[in-house]
């Protein structure tokens, strides 16, 4: 006879919709939870654990992987605060990233895991004057090859007719086994490999992942998945949450394809869908769904706004200057101590937005963000200007604006995220407004540095982020810099344009579903994003 529920877990059920319920509490076996934005997916896993202990499993038998560890401490003190009345000691549950449970692994069958590097460190010890954007380039090609292709470094080193990245990366193994240490591809592919190896070790970590549960499964790569399914066998006790259309790590080996075709991998696998997005507004959860449905590689389903949502979406036309536009729309925002989000495609574009906190004295974090009045090519642009003769700083600031305009134009620059000169004087050009002289504009600088540390702060009201940050995040107001979005060089450059511009759309939905009560898309009338074309009208957008 089934025992009672703990009232505790009793509880947390029944303050969970229908949808939300029937994931906490689905039967063993292999189950996908697809969860889209502002579900309660974090909430349904913490009730599925708590369930699970409940019925009798041994916590040491449950495991749970989070993608990054910001998500790992959040289901830590959550599950630590849900099992506690069940009377299970903090940490009862291993809750780790995969790197963390690789590292594990490996370090319990005795493999040396203290020499840990970072690759871009490596990589510009062995190639000093290599450019920024050809190392992120390498890291991404070492990664692909390292866990997507898995080849071995001994067999590209035999071929004669290996290519140049190939032989970098030839190298790169080359120095990291000469130095005994490992990079954190090496964690996962090491873990898998020595599972698969070692049917004992497999034995004592499938004991430990009796109940497998993989947060946001859309992000693995291929190894990270392979691990998870390894672990889970013959079983298949495994429970993943993950929401295709939230697939947009494509550069950290992501492949949408991947959760899509999970049934192929999990014989039996049971889908079950969140249809409420208890977060946003009703318009924007209604624009940002018509969006994402022009992709075709997602699964078809249901989306709806919670019955509580209330909040707006805001459509904001402005042909004016960057910074007069960004700050005419921030300044909209009402004055009532909510957290707020400016929102960009690339840390480029958020120079705008810095311009215009620092301008008006607001607090804020931008933690992906070195910011131009801490870029020391500020002094030499500034220099350049006044080498003109002593034409107003708007003038002066305006030519070296074109100047370095029409250089990037002959000359792209390698790093599509990093400011570039003219994106510095656009910023110098936006503070030169309130200053009779450059040399005024240059003690304003100094002084604006001094305070930047009072202004920059971890617990500001006001974020600003790419869309790329923002994932398991959310504010009250959002407002997006739709104009980068899709990203060009990203669709471009890439080797399935058409699926490159599917993934700049669910970049786009991410950074449309983290707003609470409002987000206003703000666009140039004259040449908006075709997204938004897609998600309006032209009467809305008022092309008409």
């Amino acid at each position: 006879m089934e025992s009672i529920p703990h009232p505790s877990v009793m509880e947390r059920l029944a303050k969970l919709a229908p949808d939300q319920r029937a994931a906490a509490t689905a039967d063993d076996g292999p189950v996908l939870c697809v969860a889209p934005a502002g579900s309660g997916k974090t909430t349904t896993l913490v009730a599925r654990v708590a369930w699970l202990v409940d019925r009798g499993v041994d916590p040491g038998a449950i495991t749970v992987v989070a993608f990054n560890k910001r998500a790992a401490e959040e289901l830590v003190d959550r599950l630590d605060a849900a099992l506690a009345p069940l009377e299970q000691p903090p940490g009862a549950v291993r809750i780790r990233t995969f790197h963390a449970l690789g590292r594990e692994v490996l370090a319990e069958a005795g493999v040396d895991v203290s020499a840990l590097v970072d690759r871009d460190a490596v990589v510009r010890g062995l190639w000093p004057d290599m450019p920024a954007a050809d190392r992120g380039r390498l890291d991404l090609a070492f990664s692909r090859l390292k866990l997507d292709l898995r080849v071995d470094a001994r067999d590209v080193a035999a071929d004669a007719e290996a290519g140049p990245v190939a032989r970098a990366w030839v190298a790169y193994e080359r120095a990291l086994r000469e130095d005994g240490a490992l990079d954190f591809d090496d964690l996962v592919l090491l873990a898998l490999r020595l599972l698969e190896g070692d049917p004992a070790a497999l034995e004592r970590w499938r004991g430990r992942c009796e109940q497998l549960l993989v947060d946001e499964a859309q992000d693995l790569d291929r190894t990270q998945l392979d691990l998870a399914l390894l672990l889970a066998a013959p079983e298949n006790r495994v429970f993943l949450v993950g929401d295709d259309d939230q697939t947009v790590y494509g550069w950290r080996l992501a492949d949408v394809r991947r959760v899509l075709g999970l049934a192929a991998s999990l014989p039996g696998l049971r889908r079950i869908d969140l249809e409420v997005n208890y977060r946003c507004p009703p318009p924007v959860v209604a624009r940002a769904v018509r969006l994402v449905e022009h992709n075709e590689e997602r699964f078809a389903k249901r989306i709806v706004a919670g019955p509580r949502n209330a909040g707006r979406l805001i459509l904001a036309p402005d042909a004016a200057d960057d910074v007069v536009r960004v700050g005419r729309a921030m300044r909209s925002w009402p004055d009532d101590g909510t957290t707020r989000a400016v929102l960009a495609r690339t840390n480029r574009e958020l120079l705008v937005p810095v311009t215009v906190a620092v301008e008006n004295g607001w607090r804020f974090r931008a933690p992906e963000l070195a910011l131009p009045i801490e870029d020391p090519r500020l002094d030499g642009l500034l220099n350049r200007a006044a080498s003109a003769g002593n034409a107003h700083p708007l003038i002066a600031l305006g030519r070296l604006r074109a100047e370095c305009r029409d250089a990037e134009a002959q000359t792209p620059p390698e790093n599509p995220d990093e400011p570039t000169p003219g994106d510095l004087a656009t910023a110098l050009l936006g503070w030169a407004a309130a200053y009779p002289s450059l040399d005024a504009l240059a003690k304003a600088i100094a002084s604006w540095r001094a305070q930047l540390q009072a202004l920059r702060a971890d617990d500001a009201p006001l974020t600003l982020a790419t869309a790329h940050g923002t994932k398991g995040l959310e504010w009250d107001h959002v407002l997006v810099l739709t104009d980068g979005f899709p990203g060009r060089r990203s669709v471009a450059d890439a080797a399935e344009p058409e699926r490159a511009l599917e993934e700049e759309r669910r970049l786009a939905y991410v950074a449309w579903t983290r707003a609470r009560r409002s987000l206003t898309l703000l666009y140039d009338p004259e040449a908006p994003s075709r997204f938004l074309a897609e998600a309006f009208s032209p009467d809305e957008l008022g092309l008409a």
